[in-house]
């Protein structure tokens, strides 16, 4: 396909196309990274050279490496220290050690539909007050007696982002703590992770990584949870701790590990280093630009998206329904809750935003 950049600088510009070409060749519209981001070549490779390791019987000294190569490009995307970040499966898996740390009767408050793994923990607790306020008014909803805030910094039905600064020190005023998941705004919007008590991200969104590794960001002094989950890798010294209880979890916010899919980091570090590469300036200019060139051409076409400003996912009521038809025209978007959602990201081009209104318009 022809890449049309929207990249803001001419040097930048130039890094920016190359890399990109180098690493993505799409066989269609892809337009659906808030579901799944592509894989870009040097991510590939390096799954299939994991691959060769197994099938092989060769060490997999290398792999376990990666998983030490990913945590700590992860930590400089959310700017904390590496010893803050826990590698795991799953925001569901992470939710649940933070909802089990939680006294009984205490207050957790979320934001209305937000994803479901960052609100179901709490729910099957059974002894915890949940209480959901509209995104819009989570900061102002903080009151006494709440003991933690939970909410998407970018919200996964129509990309509304919350007033992250404005939660903190909202937090901060009643002693609340703070967890927020990144999965849908990681690789694009800037991370300030490190302002926050705990928070999460999932790898293969925006981050462009396999499926099965997910961050958990914990505070230096671990935040009260307890590693209820911790196997043999959350030891200070993994390979002495194969048998028997842990006798000394790690010193590090590694005590909260899950066993590693070592496939999964083997590919998620060459990811990562694109996206390090690339800089999140860059690429959140290259989406944002994209995105309001597409409401820009829903206004054109009367259709009003979900207001998002700032938002590299744009949500249109109503269109939904549409999926299937923009599916077989080659154009992969998503319906959530009737809305038709479209996402951009690096890889995306002008042309791909026209090739979308030039099928709603018909």
């Amino acid at each position: 396909m022809d890449f049309d950049f929207a990249a803001p600088q001419s040097g930048v510009m130039e890094t920016f196309e190359t890399l990109v070409r180098t690493e993505f060749a799409p066989k269609n519209t892809y337009l659906n990274t808030a579901s799944n981001g592509l894989l870009p070549a040097r991510t590939v490779t390096a799954l299939h050279e994991a691959a060769l390791l197994r099938a092989e019987g060769r060490p997999l000294t290398p792999l376990y490496e990666d998983v030490e190569a990913s945590r700590a490009a992860y930590a400089r995307l959310a700017g904390v220290p590496v010893g803050r970040v826990a590698t795991g499966a799953s925001v569901a898996a992470h939710t649940g050690v933070i909802a089990a740390s939680l006294p009984a009767g205490a207050e957790v408050l979320t934001a209305e539909d937000d994803f479901t793994s960052v609100l179901n923990p709490f729910h099957a607790r059974g002894d915890l007050k949940v209480r959901a306020v509209p995104l819009e008014r989570i900061a102002e909803a903080v009151r006494p007696g709440t003991a933690l805030v939970a909410v998407s910094a970018a919200q996964s039905a129509d990309g509304r982002i919350a007033d992250l600064p404005a939660l903190r020190e909202a937090a901060r005023t009643h002693g609340a703590r703070t967890y927020v998941d990144f999965s849908q705004s990681a690789g694009w919007l800037p991370m300030d992770a490190g302002a926050y008590d705990y928070s999460v991200s999932v790898s293969f969104k925006w981050l462009l990584g396999p499926h099965g590794a997910a961050f958990l960001v914990v505070p230096e002094d671990f935040g009260g949870l307890t590693p209820l989950l911790a196997g043999w890798v959350a030891a200070e010294v993994p390979w002495d701790s194969c048998y028997g209880p842990v006798a000394e979890l790690a010193h590090s916010a590694r005590r909260f590990d899950l066993s590693h899919a070592l496939f999964t980091y083997a590919g998620l570090r060459r990811s990562l280093d694109l996206i390090e590469e690339l800089g999140v300036a860059a690429v959140q200019a290259h989406d944002l630009a994209l995105a309001d060139r597409f409401r820009a051409g829903l206004a054109a076409l009367g259709h009003e998206p979900v207001p998002a400003p700032g938002s590299a996912i744009v949500s249109v009521p109503g269109l939904g329904v549409r999926q299937p038809e923009l599916s077989r025209a080659g154009i992969e978007v998503s319906n959530r809750a009737g809305n038709l959602r479209a996402a951009f990201h690096l890889f995306n081009t002008a042309a791909d935003v026209d090739r979308l209104l030039d099928v709603l318009s018909g």
